[in-house]
């Protein structure tokens, strides 16, 4: 009988933010598959958690898959948390999850924090109607027609960002769609956790004045009807 691969979230920040569900798999798994062990190991330490872990991450992916599922279809039970978040969003678990599944390997989910979700209902912007980008295409005329694409939805969208491309991709907002309002989130549930909401011009000033730092979210409201001469 196979075990089963358990898609674990964990906090994208404080480390108390993780359910006690998460706590008790974690502790009774057979491993651990994470992306980057020295990461998760802070997190295991701090809820008394000794389960043995293994690396599996974008450069790993492809022969530690065929290795997790050898020992899910030999009973073992492994646990797959990312950095932070849900594992599978923007990250290489989606491709585990997939061979699980093609495998006919039992898959659950437990459920826990998200920085998108996160970051959506702290911007203000209708949550009704949402899509999540993930990040832009680095290269300007396809980033210009996602934006284009994203805006013409008439949804509010969710986009990861790093730092040090922070400030291209709010001058190809602005330059894509206009002066929009926009709400940026950082380090959020951390100590310096920070909202801004304001113009997308006024954002790229403070972040001209104010080197970006930490891991970004922006959430851009839906176009609202009537705009650009509609």
């Amino acid at each position: 009988m196979a075990g089963t691969l358990y898609v674990v979230a964990t906090p994208i920040g404080h480390l108390q933010d993780i359910t006690l569900r998460a706590i008790e798999t974690l502790k009774r798994v057979d491993v651990i598959a994470c992306e980057d062990t020295r990461h998760t190991a802070i997190l295991l330490k701090a809820h008394g958690i000794h389960t043995q872990m293994t690396s599996y991450h974008s450069y790993s992916a492809s022969h530690k898959a065929t290795r997790l599922l050898a020992m899910l279809e030999e009973g073992q039970d492994v646990a797959m948390v990312s950095d932070a978040g849900m594992p599978g969003i923007s990250d290489p678990g989606f491709a585990l999850i997939q061979a699980a599944i093609e495998q006919q390997i039992p898959v659950t989910v437990i459920p826990g924090p998200s920085a998108s979700l996160t970051a959506l209902v702290l911007s203000g912007f209708p949550t009704d109607r949402f899509t999540f980008e993930g990040f832009l295409p680095v290269k300007p005329g396809p980033r210009r027609r996602r934006l284009e694409l994203l805006w013409s939805q008439r949804r509010t969208a969710i986009v990861y960002e790093s730092p040090h491309r922070l400030l291209k991709t709010l001058a190809a907002i602005e330059e894509a769609l206009g002066d929009i309002p926009l709400a940026i989130s950082r380090e959020l549930t951390k100590q310096f956790e920070e909202t801004r909401r304001d113009l997308v011009s006024r954002q790229r000033a403070h972040f001209e004045a104010h080197p970006p730092r930490g891991e970004f979210v922006l959430v851009l409201p839906p176009q609202a009807k009537g705009a650009h001469g509609e």
